[in-house]
């Protein structure tokens, strides 16, 4: 660091630069669900702040157009089609590629039934992508950083229904609390490796997959009525959350939520 009166030259200046717009240069971050909507957004302003981003979802042809979009501004991304709910294809799949230092646990669903029309096969379905394979994914990759002595970061999206109930959301609620609970058990269980575990909480957020419901009037007049700042997330709102905490900036920050909710949860 230079002193008072001494002056910075340009290779000081690069690397400061460098810092700030690229926060994530030389980290290899994966991404499930990475396909689009807001696993896309996520890795593409993962690779926008310097992170070499493997993109994990079951199509191939919509990871290779969010690595064509990620390559177009100078990133890199590797594509690497599985379904995270197939336990094995997922350990090959991560056996073949290096290392991550930040894994982001996107994908999940959501099938609103009233509870008492709540079939097993939608219970089995929603715990088992938004619960047992983010379990599993975060298992496999968290192996290697504790084989490999080196720190890191997994990021869990979950949801403002971790934090609340809802109205035909009794299952999907149930995964996001499981979420909420799994975070803080591992960010205590891995803090002694240097590897942070938190979850990001959004609101509803704009996307193709929410987009039809937003269609019905009355229930978009009912969400934006519980949303103080009155309006949705958009997907960079989730994916600017996500560079923060995947950053040194956030070097400090385990086991906790960060609630991107307009505030819903505050009242």
């Amino acid at each position: 660091m230079p002193t008072a009166g001494e002056s910075v030259g340009p290779a000081e200046d690069t690397q400061a630069a460098t810092k700030i717009n690229k926060p994530l240069e030389g980290r290899r971050a994966l991404v499930t669900g990475a396909g689009g909507g807001l696993g896309g957004a996520i890795s593409e302003a993962l690779a926008n702040a310097g992170a070499a981003v493997s993109l994990m979802a079951r199509g191939r042809p919509a990871l290779e157009a969010v690595a064509a979009r990620i390559a177009a501004k100078g990133g890199t991304a590797f594509v690497a089609p599985c379904d995270i709910t197939d336990i094995s294809s997922v350990a090959s799949t991560l056996g073949a590629l290096p290392s991550h230092d930040i894994v982001v646990n996107a994908a999940g669903t959501n099938r609103p039934e009233p509870f008492v029309g709540v079939s097993l096969e939608t219970f089995d379905l929603l715990f088992d992508l938004n619960v047992r394979a983010l379990f599993a994914v975060t298992q496999l990759a968290v192996r290697r950083l504790l084989e490999e002595k080196r720190g890191g970061v997994v990021i869990n999206i979950g949801s403002q229904m971790g934090h609340v109930g809802a109205v035909n959301r009794a299952v999907y609620c149930a995964t996001k609390h499981a979420v909420e609970g799994l975070t803080k058990a591992l960010a205590v269980e891995l803090a002694p490796g240097s590897i942070r575990v938190v979850t990001i909480a959004p609101t509803f957020v704009d996307t193709p997959l929410t987009r039809p419901f937003f269609e019905d009037a009355d229930f978009r007049k009912d969400v934006l009525s519980a949303i103080p700042l009155g309006r949705l997330a958009s997907p960079d709102d989730i994916a600017a959350a996500v560079v923060f905490l995947a950053s040194d900036s956030a070097s400090m920050v385990t086991g906790t939520s960060l609630v991107v909710d307009g505030g819903w949860t505050a009242k």
